[in-house]
Formats: structure tokens, C-alpha cells, sequence
């Protein structure tokens, strides 16, 4: 749309210079034909004065409607501004207050994490000491049951001894100690012999019966009184007549080639164990009783002597390098001995018995291992490949006979009948009746009793 002020001056300029041509062209008309040309023209001038003003009065308004819209713009900007700084500032409290909480929260966590690992710790005593109560009373138990089977040996004593006292009683009335034959003068009868052989029988030892002063020592078998310099000497326990232990094994010297081989072996992992067997050595050391090895490791299970550092010690090996050391001591006298030793995975506990007494226990022993399947088990030589690797001066030298290994623990009742010949525990995994492979100049040999065996 265009300006009006603009299309007045436009018909100024073309309608004055019309008008003033038309003016210099009537000159010579009349005078009274000139006035209304200029009456015209100061019309027009009016009009078009007229036309600025309303057209200037405009633009005015117009200046004034926007410098009030501006000045309303700019107080809306400036409440606006105003809103969003209390915004800013509300905003800002609450941060510092936000911070101020996490802050407290964080105090508040870090105080439950050093409560909570306190609490941690704490259980983790409570268990370790109930572990250890646990521990004691399976230790206080399997010593009452030693305990017992020794007060139980006793009670046969007492027993067999009253017997005989019953039967003193009977011969004195009608026995008497000078007499002489009639047939042979100056020879003592036949009762005078038959009520001194009683007496002997009878005669009390240097050593009365009672309870054990020395339970320890009994628990490791009996042992002599005192000698000149304070020491005591082990003397095996008598356990009678030991029969029906199945074939023996003779390891007559340190030959690499002397080893058995026990198949199938392993089938199953193992989280128990129990081996035992009746050995006598012949060497004065130890050597190697048994050594099963895996492709992982040559030392998964074994039972080895440490004749060199510590003579008549043995090293119980449970995955090497783990192991402990169990004291054999009494299996250097050259006599047969029953051993057994145990062990559990289920808090580590193992024991080892020797002529069924109690010598040595503990815990933590492989906590929770597997013996895993599949190796090589092998009895006289220790490993150190699979099958193979032996070396002559950890090879065993002596017998073993009725060898048995179970995947359980036996507990001391059944080592005890297994030591005294009554009868087997059930359930063996492996005996002398798996030996597949006898090598080099190891014999088997039957043996009726274990007294007859070589």
C-alpha cells in the first residue's frame, strides 16, 4: 500500500508544470482567467498540507503505540528476568541443600559399611571359634573312644585276670607246693607243677593296673617305664594273632623296578579318604608307601618318608604342595604295624592311627579340595612323571599286607577292628586284589596269619 503523502507530491510535480505551461501559454488571456488557476493550486496546497498533518499524526501514533509496546515488552522482560533469578535462586538453595544431604547420606553409608564390616568380621570370629568348638569336641570325642577301647582292653584284662584267680582259688584247698611224687622221690607231684605254673601266670607285673597316668602316651601306644636318662621307648602294643589279612607285598631292595600298579584307580573324585595297611620295613626308613599322580600335577596323593631330614617322619601330600607332616617313628623297628591314615575334605580334618591308637590329628588340611580321577596310584615308589620318573632312594624297602583304601572316613571303631583282625569295613574302593602290574623283584605272598608273613 502505498504512502499518501508520496502520491500528493507526485501529482504536484506533474500537475504545476501542466498548470504553469498552461499559464505562459494564456499570457496574453485575461487577468481574470489567471485566479482560478492559483485558487486551484492553493487547494491543492491545502490538501496536500492537510494529507502530511494526518499522514504525520499517524506515524506519530504509530511511534507512540510501539515505544508503549516497547516499554511493555521491556517491563515483561525485566518481571521475566526477575522470575527466572528467584527461579535461580530457589534452584541454588535447593542444590546446597541437595549437597548438604548427600553429604549426610554419604557420612551414613560410610558409617553402615564400617558397621556392616565390623558385623563381617565378627560372624567371620563367631564361625572360626565355632569351627574351633566343632574342631574340640570332634577331637575330645574320637579321644573318649581311644579311651574307651583302652578301658575296654583293661576290662578284658581285669576279666581274663579274675578268671584265673577263680581258678588259684580252686587248687590251693587241694594243691600243695612241697609236695613230691611217690614214684619219683625227691621230684615235685604233678600239682606242685601245675600250681607254680599258675603262679607265674599270675604274677603281678612291675607296672600295676589302674587308669592310664599318661594318657597321651597311651593314645600313642604303650610305653616303657623311664630309663637312666628320662626317656621313654616305645613298645607296640600286643594285638594277638592276626589272621585272614589277605596277600603281602615284599619290596626286597631300592630297585627303580620294584612298584605296583593298583587298576583302575581312581573313578570318581575324591572329597574323602582312608587308607590302611599292615607294614613292616626292613631298611630302617620309610621310603614311599603310595603316589598317585595326574597329568596336572605327579604329586596328588602321597605317603612318603623324610628319612634324610627328619628319620621316621612322613609326608601326608594332598595336591603339592600342600602337606603334613605325620610322625611313624615306631615303624622303624623292623615289626609288623597297622596304619591308617584319614582324611576329609569338610573343614580339613585328618588322623592317623597307628596299631589303632590315635597319634596325630588336625585341621584345615585341603578345606573343600577334590582329588581328581583318572591318574596313576601306584605303591613302593614316589612319582615324578605319571608311571614313571622313580628314584631308587625314595623307594620303600619292607612288606605291606591287606592294603585297603575307601572314599570315606572310618571312624576309630572300625580302625580298631580292622587293626585287630576281626573284620574289614565295607565298602573299599581298592585292596592288594587290584595290584594289576607287580615289576621288578617284588613278590606276593599269601600268608595264613600276619606272624608267617615275610
Amino acid at each position: 500500500m502505498g504512502c499518501p503523502g508520496g502520491t500528493a507530491l507526485s501529482f504536484l510535480l506533474v500537475f504545476v508544470p501542466v498548470y504553469l505551461h498552461g499559464a505562459w501559454s494564456q499570457e496574453a488571456g485575461p487577468a481574470g482567467q489567471r485566479k482560478p488557476f492559483f485558487e486551484r493550486l492553493r487547494r491543492l496546497e491545502e490538501q496536500a498540507v492537510a494529507r502530511n498533518y494526518n499522514l504525520s499524526y499517524s506515524i506519530d501514533a504509530r511511534f507512540q503505540s510501539l515505544a508503549q509496546e516497547s516499554q511493555a515488552l521491556a517491563l515483561a522482560v525485566n518481571q521475566s528476568q526477575a522470575t527466572v533469578q528467584g527461579d535461580l535462586g530457589h534452584l541454588k538453595t535447593w542444590i546446597r541443600k541437595t549437597q548438604r544431604r548427600s553429604r549426610k547420606v554419604d557420612s551414613r553409608l560410610l558409617a553402615l559399611g564400617a558397621a556392616l564390616r565390623e558385623r563381617t568380621q565378627q560372624l567371620t570370629r563367631e564361625r572360626k571359634e565355632q569351627a574351633a568348638q566343632r574342631e574340640a569336641l570332634s577331637s575330645l570325642a574320637l579321644d573318649m573312644r581311644a579311651l574307651q577301647d583302652t578301658l575296654a582292653h583293661l576290662t578284658g584284662v581285669v576279666q581274663s585276670q579274675g578268671a584265673r584267680l577263680d581258678a588259684l582259688k580252686e587248687w590251693l584247698p587241694v594243691a600243695c607246693p612241697g609236695t613230691t611224687d611217690p614214684a619219683r622221690p625227691g621230684l615235685p607231684s604233678q600239682s606242685s607243677l601245675e600250681l607254680q605254673g599258675i603262679r607265674q601266670v599270675l604274677r603281678p607285673s612291675p607296672e600295676p593296673l589302674g587308669p592310664p597316668r599318661d594318657f597321651a602316651g597311651r593314645l600313642q601306644g604303650t610305653r616303657e617305664p623311664p630309663g637312666p636318662g628320662g626317656q621313654r621307648a616305645w613298645r607296640p602294643e600286643s594285638l594277638g594273632e592276626i589272621c585272614n589279612v589277605g596277600p603281602a607285598l615284599v619290596f626286597p631292595n631300592t630297585s627303580t623296578e620294584n612298584v605296583v600298579f593298583l587298576s583302575p584307580g581312581f573313578l570318581s573324585g575324591l572329597r574323602a579318604l582312608s587308607v590302611c595297611s599292615w607294614v613292616r620295613t626292613a631298611s630302617g626308613h620309610l621310603g614311599t608307601l603310595l603316589s598317585y599322580a595326574t597329568a596336572e600335577n605327579d604329586n596328588k596323593l602321597v605317603l612318603h618318608g623324610r628319612d634324610s631330614l627328619a628319620p621316621g617322619s612322613i609326608h601326608f601330600v594332598i595336591g603339592d604342595p600342600a602337606f603334613r607332616e605325620l610322625p611313624l617313628q615306631p615303624l622303624l623297628d623292623g615289626q609288623w604295624h597297622h596304619v591308617c591314615v584319614i582324611w576329609t575334605s569338610l573343614l580339613g580334618r585328618y588322623w592317623l592311627h597307628v596299631d589303632r591308637r590315635l597319634v596325630a590329628t588336625g585341621s584345615r588340611f585341603r578345606e573343600g579340595y577334590e582329588i581328581p580321577p583318572g591318574g596313576s596310584l601306584v605303591l613302593g615308589q614316589e612319582q615324578d612323571i605319571v608311571g614313571g620318573g622313580f628314584d631308587g632312594s625314595e623307594a620303600f624297602v619292607g612288606s605291606m599286607a591287606g592294603l585297603a583304601i575307601w572314599d570315606r572316613v572310618l571312624v576309630p571303631g572300625e580302625v580298631s577292628h580292622l587293626a585287630t583282625g576281626k573284620e574289614v569295613p565295607p565298602g573299599a574302593i581298592l585292596t592288594l586284589a587290584n595290584a594289576a602290574s607287580i615289576g621288578g623283584f617284588v613278590r606276593r605272598v599269601n600268608c595264613t596269619c600276619l606272624e608267617l608273613c615275610p
